[in-house]
């Protein structure tokens, strides 16, 4: 039962077409933002539970800072405010009145509120007040929150308007440990989007010109879609002293001298669930990694009969207490029991779309033979009837696999689709100029990421908006080999992804 449009028709709708059939998301009545349903918030709870862990394993904890920042805090830090200036929401007045039967706002504030589209100026003022020594330092906290951006063009998960993320705010004595720091956290984003989204990326630095507002250097992980376009699935940023020196955190070092700070800040958010989308999903619906499904197994009763319902809901309920006692990935399965009052195979399309790993199918005759129906959503159309014992006995190892395959197949269509055969300008120019949206798995196809050399002259920017592709990123393994900058056939040395983008 495919979707209604299929990947290599239209992308775009497709794309849509997924994020409805699973039932993870819709547009909400507040213009540009989105109601994450269950099954999408579910995967976010994963993500943020396997981030928090660790987070805290490298020390970091938790804290919450404020929604509204006055405007004055992000003036102090020109570039900064530039960079975000037209996505920001700005909240001027602070009441309603009734005029004439209409409300019109009132109580205008004597300083504009900027509801939040980061936080690096409002924590950094806390950090001025909590750090006065290097004794105090490092300072390590994560925040779990919010975040407005007034984009223009929604599309749910990837751009609205209110989103959920977490961003992450360090305070160091020196700039080798804030280096440091933002190095170690960039591979945390790694470890989460290959094992835990099963998505692989490639890691590196922003071009300057595409750094973070106020930053030193911006680190991050870019991931291929389907369509062979680029997502940004996560930054780390370098800040250096700037937000430091704005907000005055200052210390008194080892040699008894007052020095700034030197600090870092880095985030991903519910963006990367569009990600797993376009890495994972077919046209059958979603594909959801074991490792971030919300429930790996599910168990459908198929009763026809009245006088069936007792014995099969309880073979299924000591069925799913077994399962429930393996513990693939070090952590105990999520089973889910849809009891619901639909009939069986309406059940199994909902939980196909919703990609969830395994569904098992359970009826009158299972019991009797002591047996089940299993379904692997990687396998759809094909399935397997299996021992109750067998299948708790193997079920840890098939969720492992299935984890595995997944990253598998989305890393040969990455390594299949990372053009390196082109090496002059005209190749380059000719290539993008001709390219379509569409990837065959394990194919070349005519969109990809093409890896080359760059000069990093200025003009290359107009070059690069000419053509509507972006430098993703200077991988962090770099060859050292002299070449032709694929921009402007000068000589160059700097490899460089080139892609479209997300």
């Amino acid at each position: 039962m495919t979707l209604k449009t299929k990947r290599s028709e239209n992308y775009p709708e497709w794309y849509q077409c997924v994020v409805s059939a699973s039932e993870m998301a819709e547009n909400s009545a507040s213009p540009g933002c989105m109601v994450i349903k269950p099954w999408g918030y579910g995967i976010w709870e994963r993500i943020r539970d396997l981030m928090d862990e660790q987070f805290r394993e490298t020390d970091h904890e938790n804290a919450y800072f404020p929604m509204f920042i006055p405007l004055s805090f992000f003036r102090k830090e020109a570039e900064h405010v530039e960079g975000f200036a037209k996505e920001m929401a700005v909240v001027t007045h602070s009441r309603l009145k009734n005029i004439d039967g209409t409300l019109q706002p009132d109580g205008e504030l004597e300083e504009p509120l900027i509801v939040r589209p980061t936080s690096e100026t409002i924590i950094a003022d806390s950090f001025a007040k909590w750090v006065k020594s290097y004794r105090d330092l490092p300072v390590l906290i994560n925040q779990w929150a919010n975040v407005v951006r007034w984009e223009m063009r929604p599309r749910l998960f990837l751009r609205t308007r209110e989103f959920l993320w977490q961003e992450g705010h360090t305070a160091h004595a020196s700039a080798i440990e804030a280096e440091a720091e933002t190095k170690r956290m960039l591979e945390v984003y790694r470890k989460t989007s290959e094992e835990f989204l099963a998505m692989p990326v490639i890691e590196g630095v922003k071009p300057q010109y595409d750094k973070f507002p106020g930053a030193v250097d911006t680190y991050c992980i870019e991931a291929m879609m389907q369509d062979g376009k680029a997502l940004q699935a996560g930054t780390s940023h370098f800040l250096g002293q700037n937000f430091a020196k704005s907000a005055n955190i200052s210390f008194i070092n080892k040699e008894n001298k007052p020095e700034f700070a030197y600090t870092t800040s880095w985030g991903v958010s519910t963006r990367l669930i569009g990600g797993l989308i376009m890495t994972h999903a077919d046209d059958e619906g979603m594909v959801t990694p074991p490792r971030v499904a919300p429930y790996q197994v599910i168990l459908v009763p198929v009763i026809k009969k009245p006088e069936d319902e007792e014995k099969v809901m309880a073979y299924i309920s000591d069925l799913a207490s077994e399962l429930k006692a393996q513990t693939p990935f070090g952590e105990k399965i999520r089973v889910k029991i849809d009891k619901r009052l639909k009939q069986s195979v309406d059940k199994f399309w909902e939980w196909t779309r919703k990609g969830a790993p395994l569904i098992c199918e359970i009826g009158p005759r299972d019991v009797e033979s002591s047996g089940l129906v299993v379904k692997e959503r990687l396998s759809v159309g094909q399935k397997e009837i299996i021992s109750k014992d067998n299948f708790v006995a193997s079920v840890a190892q098939r969720l492992e696999n299935i984890q595995n395959r997944m990253f598998e197949k989305a890393k040969e269509r990455m390594t299949q689709n990372i053009r390196t055969d082109i090496t002059t300008p005209e190749q380059f120019k000719a290539y993008f100029e001709n390219a379509n949206e569409w990837i065959e798995d394990g194919k070349h196809g005519k969109v990809a990421f093409v890896k080359g050399k760059w000069c990093g002259d200025d003009e290359t920017e107009e070059i690069l908006k000419e053509l509507k592709i972006s430098i993703r990123c200077l991988p962090l393994e770099q060859s050292g080999t002299k070449g032709k900058c694929l921009l402007t056939g000068k000589d160059a040395t700097i490899d460089v992804i080139y892609a479209r983008s997300y």
